[in-house]
C-alpha cells in the first residue's frame, strides 16, 4: 500500500473520533444530536492541528459485542461519518468495535470512505467480550464482492486481549499479512493508552517487509519520537484530549503539539538516513 497515495505524506498521524455512547449501548444518552455535534468538534479539531487522517470509532459503546453490531450503530456511525466528511477534506476511517469488519467495511464502501480498522483478522484471541477468531476469509470476500478498494488495517495481537496460542510477533505479523491480506499492520501496547515498546516495533517492521506499520495506541508528545524509530505512521488518541483523560475531547492544542513533534522526529529519522546512504 501507498501511504503518500492516501494520506499525501509516508508518515501519517491519524487521530482518532471516539464517539459517544450510541443507540442500544448501555450509556445511550438518548441524543444523537449530541453525538454528531461532538464528533464534528473532535473532527474539526484534529484537522485543524494537523493530523493526516482520521479514524471514527465507537469506542464509549462498551461493553462491546465481540462482532455483529445492532444495526443502529451502523446508521449511526454512516450518518456521522457523512457529516464529518462535509467538514474536513481528510481521509476518513472507520473501526467498529468490537471486531465487526464486515460493518465497516460497508459503511466505509457506502461513503467512500478509505480504510477500516479490525482488531482481529487473524487467529483467536481471548477478550473480555470472549474467544474472538479472525475473519480474514468472510472480509476479503466481502470487499471483493462490493467492488470495494478500501483499505484494511489490522492490529497484531491486539490490546485488550490475548493469543489462544502463542505465536510470537514475527510469525503474528507475516500470518496477518501474507494469509489475512492486511494493508497494514497496527502494534499497540496492552491496553488503551499503553504504548508499544520499541523493540517488538522494530521486530514488526522487520517481519512486515516493507507493509505499512503503525503504532496503534499510547503514542505521546514524550514518547514519539522514540516510537516513530521504527514505524511508518501512528494512530493517536488518548494523548490529544484536555488533560490527557479519555473521556474528555480532542484539544487542538495537543494535536498541534503532537503534530510539530512527530514532524520534527520524522524530519531527523529522514536526515539520518540520507547521511547513511551517502
Amino acid at each position: 500500500m501507498d501511504l503518500y497515495q492516501l494520506f499525501k505524506t509516508k508518515t501519517p498521524i491519524i487521530g482518532v473520533v471516539h464517539l459517544l455512547p450510541l443507540l442500544t449501548s448501555p450509556r445511550w444518552g438518548g441524543s444523537l444530536k449530541a453525538v454528531i455535534d461532538r464528533a464534528e468538534q473532535e473532527a474539526t479539531a484534529l484537522a485543524s492541528g494537523g493530523v493526516d487522517g482520521i479514524i471514527v470509532e465507537n469506542f464509549f459503546d462498551a461493553p462491546f459485542t465481540k462482532n455483529k453490531v445492532d444495526p443502529a450503530v451502523v446508521s449511526a456511525m454512516t450518518v456521522v461519518v457523512q457529516r464529518i466528511q462535509n467538514l474536513v477534506t481528510l481521509p476518513i476511517g472507520l473501526n467498529v468495535l468490537r471486531n465487526d469488519g464486515l460493518s465497516a467495511m460497508a459503511i466505509a464502501t457506502c461513503v467512500r470512505a478509505q480504510f477500516i480498522r479490525v482488531n482481529v483478522l487473524t487467529g483467536v484471541m481471548a477478550t473480555d467480550q470472549g474467544l474472538i477468531e479472525g475473519e480474514a476469509y468472510e472480509l476479503l470476500r466481502y470487499r471483493r464482492e462490493l467492488g470495494s478498494d478500501v483499505k484494511i488495517f489490522a492490529d497484531v495481537l491486539v490490546k485488550h486481549a490475548r493469543p489462544l496460542s502463542s505465536p510470537n510477533l514475527t510469525v503474528a505479523v507475516k500470518d496477518t499479512i501474507e494469509r489475512g491480506l492486511a494493508d497494514a499492520v497496527i502494534l499497540s501496547g496492552w491496553a488503551t493508552g499503553s504504548p508499544p515498546n520499541e523493540e517488538d516495533l522494530e521486530l514488526a517492521s522487520g517481519a512486515a517487509n516493507g507493509t505499512p506499520v503503525f503504532i496503534g495506541s499510547g503514542a505521546s508528545s514524550e514518547n514519539i519520537a522514540t516510537l516513530l524509530q521504527a514505524a511508518d505512521g501512528v494512530i493517536v488518541s488518548s494523548s490529544l484530549k484536555r488533560h490527557g483523560r479519555i473521556e474528555q475531547a480532542i484539544d487542538p492544542i495537543r494535536v498541534s503539539q503532537f503534530v510539530e513533534v512527530a514532524h520534527r522526529s520524522w524530519n531527523s529519522k529522514a536526515e539520518k538516513k540520507s547521511i547513511l546512504i551517502g
